[in-house]
């Protein structure tokens, strides 16, 4: 049986006046234009928080202030499985810029359905939302 590859990553959950940060990935990013929540690859030496800091700054120019985690799914793509962690987090300084994302938009829950989701994403929304 072969061994599958496991990538550890983490998305900040940012909420501000009932709206929720997603980011859309670029054109030539892996599974690209799909949405997901901000966030990135941990790399081996980093903890959690420390990439979610890392990868917000790279792609969106903020720095923000990761609190506790409030979800995990763990997704199999064709190659390899994606465990994915969300963190509630909360910007601290900067101004939000399209660093390397695609675009940002702020969004209600309700609105999720109207973006094309990354598939982990997508499970993730629908645990958080209670949908399954």
């Amino acid at each position: 049986m072969e061994m599958v590859h496991t990538i550890r990553v983490v998305a900040a959950v940012i909420e501000q006046d009932g709206r929720y940060l997603i980011t859309q990935r670029r054109p030539t990013a892996v599974l690209p234009m799909l949405w997901e929540f901000p966030g990135g690859r941990v790399e081996e030496t980093e903890t959690d928080a420390a990439a979610l800091k890392r990868e917000v700054r790279h792609r969106l120019d903020v720095e923000i202030e990761v609190g506790q985690l409030i979800s995990f799914v763990s997704h199999p793509y064709e190659r390899y499985v994606v465990d994915l962690y969300l963190y509630e987090c909360h910007i601290k300084s900067g101004e939000l810029a399209s660093l390397a994302v695609n675009a940002f938009r702020w969004v209600t829950s309700a609105e999720f359905d109207r973006y094309p989701f990354t598939p982990a994403d997508e499970a993730s929304m629908n645990k958080l939302l209670g949908m399954t």
